[in-house]
């Protein structure tokens, strides 16, 4: 099964952390279903959701974040507003430095996955806006592990 294929079988169980978004009239585009930057804006939204809630992460203040470098998006089927929308995430990688992510986009009451997105990070210094030399804080390093799967999971 190719990589696409095996995205489309993804279920809510691949994903050990989950954000509800209750989708606006203005999410819709012309065609009457979510605009493709909307889901970008959701994928970033439930990282740094699980990042604020389980890896310390101060926007303002934290020592390090997350810059993403990479991003991409596989669409199987629409949603739209009224939808409520279920988010889940997964890391699939982590390096010294380096995240990435698996986002998958559901519709509240159906089973399909309707997208599956992949972001990836470089942990990067406040001061310098460079990659740490001593790669990702321990207490970051530690929450993402919480939902790390095992690579013979991931779609990479």
């Amino acid at each position: 099964m190719g990589a696409y294929d095996q995205l489309k079988t993804r279920i809510r169980a691949d994903y050990p952390y989950f954000l509800e978004y209750r989708t606006r009239w203005s999410d819709n585009d012309m065609y009457q279903h979510m605009n493709n930057a909307i889901y970008n804006f959701l994928y970033d939204s439930v990282i740094n959701s699980y990042l604020f809630e389980f890896c310390g992460l101060k926007p303002d203040s934290s020592p390090q974040y997350g810059m993403v470098v990479h991003s991409h998006n596989d669409y199987f089927a629409s949603i739209s507003f009224p939808a409520c929308a279920e988010l889940g995430l997964r890391v699939n990688k982590m390096g010294n430095s380096s995240v990435t992510y698996e986002i998958a986009l559901f519709e509240k009451g159906v089973d399909q996955v309707r997208s599956v997105g992949e972001f990836v990070q470089v942990w990067v210094d406040r001061e310098t806006g460079r990659p740490s030399v001593h790669g990702i804080r321990q207490h970051v390093r530690d929450g993402l592990q919480r939902i790390m799967v095992d690579t013979h999971l991931s779609k990479l």
